[in-house]
């Protein structure tokens, strides 16, 4: 299926549901952006020659991997769940992400490290640090289903780690072209920030919100890719 097609496609998802997944996920981008905004604003006010990372930093950091994974792991058994046209309530997708929670935790870690490995290691050698980010953006196609399998295969976390390496070796392409929308995202979401800035923390927070929750679209465009892509199971004939 060609790049324009889930695209459409996933459009369709996301307008033809877009009510259940703002009441599922508005609440839960609500806390991570506010302790996203929070730590952002504590970076900037640190002393760049002494910075100190104490306790209150450290439990924002880990509360904050916690909620993103919830976030993910409600978002994916939604369409999980409405692919195979079931209809579970809000309450019910929550109380069943939390299973997933740990395993996502685990995966996100592992792969956040191998994705940002070479781009940290190649940077000590100067020119080589653009190969690094290359190789990076790369792995990063590549592990971009890892919480597919988590939720959906339920697998482990390292074994999700594996899975969405192989699983993805034939669109990898294709999983880069949905990826690279986050670009155009991130700049219209830096402009409306700076935009209400001045107006104060509240409009900021309320806008920060909106562009996150339209930027699970392409979490749907992925998820999409991931089903279409998917091996058929094999019927066994009857004998």
């Amino acid at each position: 299926m060609s790049i324009s097609a889930i695209l459409t496609e996933a459009y369709y998802f996301f307008r033809n549901h877009i009510r259940q997944l703002a009441i599922l996920t508005v609440p839960i981008l609500l806390v991570q952006v506010g302790i996203q905004m929070w730590l952002g604003m504590e970076l900037r006010a640190a002393d760049l020659e002494n910075p100190q990372f104490g306790v209150p930093h450290m439990v924002a950091m880990m509360a904050l991997l916690l909620v993103f994974s919830l976030l993910i792991a409600a978002l994916t058994l939604f369409m999980e769940v409405r692919s195979h046209g079931h209809e579970p309530s809000t309450g019910m997708l929550l109380k069943t992400s939390l299973n997933f929670v740990p395993g996502l935790l685990l995966a996100g870690v592992f792969s956040g490290m191998a994705i940002i490995a070479p781009v940290m290691i190649l940077a000590a050698f100067g020119p080589l640090t653009l190969v690094g980010l290359a190789i990076s953006i790369y792995l990063f196609a590549r592990l971009a289903y890892v919480n597919f399998m988590v939720v959906v295969e339920r697998l482990t976390p390292l074994a999700a780690i594996k899975g969405s390496f192989q699983f993805s070796r034939s669109i990898a392409f294709k999983t880069l072209m949905v990826l690279l929308l986050y670009i155009p995202l991130s700049l219209i979401g830096g402009s409306l920030s700076a935009l209400v800035e001045p107006v104060g923390l509240p409009l900021m927070l309320v806008v920060e919100v909106i562009v996150a929750f339209f930027g699970l679209f392409i979490n749907v465009a992925l998820f999409r890719l991931y089903m279409v892509s998917r091996p058929t199971p094999k019927v066994e004939e009857e004998a």
